[in-house]
């Protein structure tokens, strides 16, 4: 009897044992799986990338890698192994339809040292297009031939055909544009980019592209203030009936002699009076001239972009207009251009090279609109090279460690590093180097490749031509240009 009813009790037991290990099993994995399943989604980027290693930069598409990469350089230069995620196999080809389309227009004779890295850095920022007019250093062959070869750049050179189909233009009719004229140097200059600027807007047009920025090679756009370090991002997020957008320029604040590479060597910076309150403007004006007549060195009215639309024109190196109507334009709050002015000493004393005028008070203002340029340019024509260093020290390069503190404590100077740090990280590497290599390495092996062709020479012609019909508006309906200006005094 006890053993039959051992016997009928047994099952029972061993299901028990059963059941109960089985729930053990469960409560020990429950908690295992959503640990890992937490390690997953806390991986930088999210789940996809514990299956690729792509960091893709706002506004870039990355480039599928090969096995047998395994940490050598890319194609571009770019080591794998970098630091800065957002240059990983970056894909910096124009080509990519991302909205909205933005270019940049410039007219240069800088050299590739400077150029490649402006370039680079605003590719990365989110710049498709570029217009490049060329002269000097800039259309020299080992210079131009390089920056024929980079998708989206776009090489114009300041050829005979050119020059004869500039002076058909519109440009000349316009009576706020007079006093420029026929004269040397900077007023040469204000006039050849009006010129450029103008023929830009047809080739932007042509291409497809939404905002034109004009911009020298001594300045990087800084985006700050959108959701994203990105000019796109900046675009998007500016309202529909806004025509044109207007940067405030920052000028760099140098704090030795013996800088090389301002891109990558400065991170001080005086804010536009613009970001800065009225009374702490006018307070610390003394203090933060420098020893200088004005605030800023050079300019100080910033630089805008406009939207690409019917009878879109210049109106001066710094700002856009309309021949039909009067554009609705906004100051960003934060975004800004930082303008690399004199931020070498070489900027001094390559100055006398720059004109013919006389090194005398009178004869440099046919030469020069600013101020400090002129004086800039005696100084570089009639010192020797430690008189020159001393005055760049004593007007240019901040070393006052307290002053230094106390305007960056009121907001008159300010640090920024993401300029700095993304083309340092692009020098890093390799992309400025691979650039230049491989460009030369193919104009080696096809030697017939030629700087101008039939095709270049009647894109010149056509977006040139205007038609008779767009009339210019009378010059009382619109704003006259705005040449570059003091900033206010007390």
């Amino acid at each position: 009897m006890a053993s039959g009813l051992y016997s009928s009790s047994k099952p029972s037991l061993s299901s028990s044992s059963s059941s109960f290990s089985w729930l053990f099993l469960l409560l020990t994995l429950l908690p295992l799986s959503l640990a890992c399943f937490a390690f997953l989604l806390q991986w930088p980027g999210g789940i996809n990338d514990w299956f690729t290693d792509n960091y893709p930069f706002p506004g870039m598409s990355p480039i599928s890698k090969k096995s047998s990469d395994s940490g050598c350089v890319s194609l571009l230069g770019q080591s794998h192994a970098t630091s800065f995620p957002y240059l990983k196999d970056l894909n910096l080809d124009h080509k990519i339809d991302l909205k909205p389309k933005i270019c940049i227009t410039t007219s240069t004779s800088a050299g590739l040292e400077q150029t490649l890295p402006w370039i680079f850095y605003h590719k990365v920022i989110g710049v498709s297009t570029f217009y490049l007019f060329v002269e000097g250093t800039a259309a020299s062959p080992n210079v131009s031939r390089v920056l024929e070869t980079i998708p989206g750049v776009n090489v114009i050179y300041r050829t005979r055909e050119l020059e004869e189909e500039q002076a058909k233009s519109r440009i000349w009719n316009e009576t706020w544009l007079h006093k420029f004229f026929y004269k040397p140097c900077n007023y040469e200059l204000f006039v050849k980019q009006n010129l450029n600027m103008e023929m830009a807007i047809t080739m932007a047009r042509d291409d497809g592209i939404d905002w034109i920025l004009h911009l020298d090679t001594d300045e990087l756009v800084h985006p700050s203030g959108a959701s994203e370090y990105s000019l796109r991002s900046l675009f998007r997020e500016v309202p529909a009936d806004v025509d044109a957008v207007i940067f405030v320029n920052y000028e760099s604040s140098v704090e030795r002699d013996d800088i090389k590479e301002p891109f990558t060597e400065v991170s001080m910076f005086k804010k536009n009076y613009e970001h800065v309150p009225r009374d702490v403007y006018f307070e610390n004006f003394k203090e933060a001239t420098h020893g200088n007549k004005n605030y800023f060195l050079t300019y100080g009215n910033g630089k805008s972009a406009a939207r690409i639309q019917d009878h879109l024109r210049p109106n001066g190196a710094h700002r856009w207009y309309n021949y039909k109507k009067i554009p609705n334009f906004i100051y960003l709050d934060e975004a800004a251009v930082l303008h690399y002015t004199y931020s070498r000493f070489s900027d001094l004393t390559s100055r006398h090279d720059r004109c013919g005028c006389k090194p005398t008070r009178e004869d440099v203002k046919r030469c020069f609109m600013l101020e400090f340029d002129r004086s800039a340019f005696i100084i570089a024509s009639t010192s020797t090279s430690a008189e020159m260093l001393q005055w760049y020290r004593e007007h240019v390069v901040w070393t006052d460690e307290k002053l230094k503190l106390k305007l960056l404590k009121e907001g008159i100077l300010t640090r920024i590093y993401a300029p700095m740090v993304i083309i340092q990280e692009l020098r890093e590497a390799g992309l400025f180097t691979s650039v230049v290599t491989s460009a030369h390495m193919s104009f080696s092996n096809n030697s017939s490749i030629t700087r101008e062709s039939s095709s270049s020479q009647a894109t010149v012609r056509k977006v040139l031509e205007f038609d008779d019909t767009d009339d210019i508006v009378g010059e009382s309906k619109v704003d006259s240009a705005v040449p570059p200006q003091s900033p206010p005094s007390v």
